[in-house]
């Protein structure tokens, strides 16, 4: 019987070599690849964040500064809350450099559950919270009152949900009618754990609170109603506000500067309220 060898067909150690090296290469071009996507997409998603927080801290500060004296609160300046006094309706620098407190009437209230007439120093609430049960009224630090945002009083004695007022009313006031508890309301930039963060401060007590983390700068400018800048809180009308802020993270590769990736906006707010006698 005749035996037929037959050729078995195998690897040889320089093709495994090779394939090896061609396996290295195309391993560590697409490892590059995935690391670079991902860090695109950790600086993309950086920068969102930052873009989100500083839009958040300025569209609430362009709306109350832009109702800076809403509630005719001239009639009870000065207001002392806090511990603090605020002579004006626009307090720059107040109550540290580089911050502003603005006296207004908040923008949502109970209303009255009977007629308030003139010359009548009492009204009844339907509530003394708002819709989320925060008090909006007491005889401490949060005492001042609009009524209807037509006049101002503070609030010397609570019974119930009856407030008596330190004057007697000024117009006639329909059942229905809103009213305002008035705040000093302060924004500045602090500093939360390591975070430079925005900081809002109602001065009832409460403490400031986090409005928008990791802006880092907060600058203020004053003009009067020609466009001129003034130093003078009652000729002030229009503020401009500008925010910087920066990522919560450094990026490694960012040349220059210490790796922090920054945005700036600004935004100038005419005040509606000033100026206007009743």
């Amino acid at each position: 019987m005749e035996m037929v060898l037959r050729k078995k067909n195998g690897v040889t150690l320089i093709e495994l070599l090779i394939a090896l090296v061609i396996f290295g290469l195309l391993g560590g071009s697409l490892y590059k690849t995935f690391v670079s996507q991902t860090k695109s997409y950790t600086i993309e998603d950086q920068l969102v964040d930052m873009q989100q927080n500083i839009r958040a801290g300025i569209n609430r500060m362009m709306r109350e500064i832009r109702m800076s004296g809403f509630g005719n609160v001239s009639m009870v300046l000065p207001v002392t809350l806090n511990g603090s006094t605020f002579n004006n309706v626009v307090n720059p620098n107040t109550p540290v450099a580089g911050s502003l407190t603005i006296i207004s009437a908040n923008e949502t209230g109970p209303t009255l559950t009977a007629p308030g007439n003139a010359a009548q120093n009492q009204i009844t609430l339907t509530s003394l919270a708002d819709n989320d049960s925060n008090v909006l009224f007491d005889t401490g630090n949060r005492r001042y009152v609009s009524i209807g945002g037509l006049e101002s009083y503070t609030i010397t004695n609570i019974t119930g949900n009856t407030l008596t007022l330190s004057g007697g009313l000024t117009y006639n006031h329909p059942a229905g009618t809103p009213v305002f508890g008035i705040r000093a309301i302060n924004y500045q930039v602090g500093i939360v754990g390591t975070t430079p963060t925005l900081l809002r401060d109602e001065n009832d007590g409460a403490g400031a609170q986090p409005e928008a983390d990791s802006i880092e700068t907060l600058q203020f400018g004053y003009f009067d109603a020609n466009g001129n800048v003034t130093a003078n809180p009652p000729d002030i009308r229009m503020v401009q506000v500008t925010l910087t802020a920066r990522t919560n993270m450094t990026d490694p590769d960012l040349k220059g500067g210490d790796g922090y990736r920054r945005r700036q906006i600004a935004s100038d707010i005419h005040l509606k309220n000033m100026g206007i006698a009743l």
